[in-house]
Parts: C-alpha cells; structure tokens; sequence
C-alpha cells in the first residue's frame, strides 16, 4: 500500500562498494533499465532509465534519481509532483543488465497520468489488477 502524506518515510543511503558497480552493464547509450516495484504489495509502479551518475546518486541518497531521455537530464521522482520513492533496496539482475529497485511509494502513485502504476492498461478484455486503480 502507498504511504500516507503524514508518514513521509526516511530516505536512508544504501553502502555500495565499486566492485559491486562494475557489475552494472549499461547500454550502449550509457544507460540500464530501472525497474520500481512497491516494497509493501510488490506491485510493479513503473520502468525508467539510470545512467551511472542516476544509479550513484539513488544509492547515496535514499531517492530514486533517472536519466530523462527526452529532456537529456537527471531528475528525482517526485520533486515536481510530490510523489515521492524512498528506496529500500536496489538489486541487479544475472547479466547486470536490468535493475530492480524496491521502494516506498509516497503520494498517488508513481505515473505522471495520476495512476498509481504506469502499468495501469491493459490488452484485450483483460481485468485490471486488484491492486491497480
């Protein structure tokens, strides 16, 4: 479930040690798919991209940070809309190639349509998920 406004969690810094960066592979483009799933349901709340200094900066800070393809800049989730991610782990995948960040979700969720996944449509005549809105 999504926070309460009232009970703003801490943003608490993850140790991380260079070894373990080395591991991270980025694209190409100098970026590596982000995956943010509620830490309380589970539930998947969206996919965006981190370069390296995105990932640093998440690790050191407690929030999550992205690289913005379109805009070509860094930004934090939820300084414009105040729907805030407290990260409280971050793992990577076999290959290095996909990470996996779970958080606390803070507001109405984490798509900018006010939906509180971005995975919110479905294909055909499927049902929506329980806990979608």
């Amino acid at each position: 479930m999504q926070n309460p406004e009232h009970s703003v969690p801490d943003a608490t810094p993850i140790d991380v040690d260079e070894e373990q960066l080395t591991h991270v592979a980025f694209n190409a483009d100098g970026l590596v798919p982000a995956i943010v799933q509620d830490v309380s349901d589970r539930e998947v709340l969206m996919l965006a991209w981190m370069n390296e200094s995105s990932l640093r900066r998440t690790l050191e800070t407690g929030r999550t940070w992205f690289w913005s393809r379109s805009r070509n800049e860094l930004w934090c989730k939820g300084e414009t809309s105040g729907d805030r991610q407290y990260v409280r782990w971050l793992r990577y995948d076999c290959d290095g190639d996909t990470l996996l960040v779970g958080v606390d979700q803070v507001g109405k969720g984490a798509c900018h349509t006010g939906n509180r996944t971005c995975f919110y449509r479905s294909f055909g005549t499927q049902p929506r998920p329980a806990t979608g809105p």
